[in-house]
């Protein structure tokens, strides 16, 4: 799953946080009140990424999922905007950035850093 390996990540890097803080916009997944960040880890298909997985379409009732996938990016930005509007900084992982730890250590360390 890609969001508890991104909590391991992070939990093992000497990071603490919450999870899924439905006081917020969006629900973030992960939650660092103290610094004002969050992380939401996305799943490719379902929230839509630039990469293969996530542009590939159901061929059944395409219609209906095509809905659904514009409901999903649009409720996404809107979180988002919203989260950056109550001055909190936002993070998206994406499912197929989790492969690679080394460098989404990296990424989440200089996001986390002041």
């Amino acid at each position: 799953m890609p969001e508890l390996r991104v909590r391991r990540l992070l939990h093992a890097l000497g990071y603490r946080f919450r999870l899924h803080r439905a006081d917020l916009p969006g629900k973030p997944d992960i939650v660092f009140p103290a610094r004002r960040k969050v992380i939401f880890v996305h799943g490719c298909f379902w929230h839509r990424h630039r990469c293969r997985k996530g542009q590939s379409m159901p061929t059944t009732r395409a219609e209906i999922w095509a809905a659904k996938f514009e409901a999903n990016t649009v409720r996404d930005r809107k979180a988002r905007y919203q989260l950056r509007k109550r001055s909190w900084k936002v993070l998206v992982v994406w499912e197929c950035q989790t492969k690679d730890l080394l460098t989404l250590a990296r990424r989440c360390s200089a996001f986390l850093e002041p």
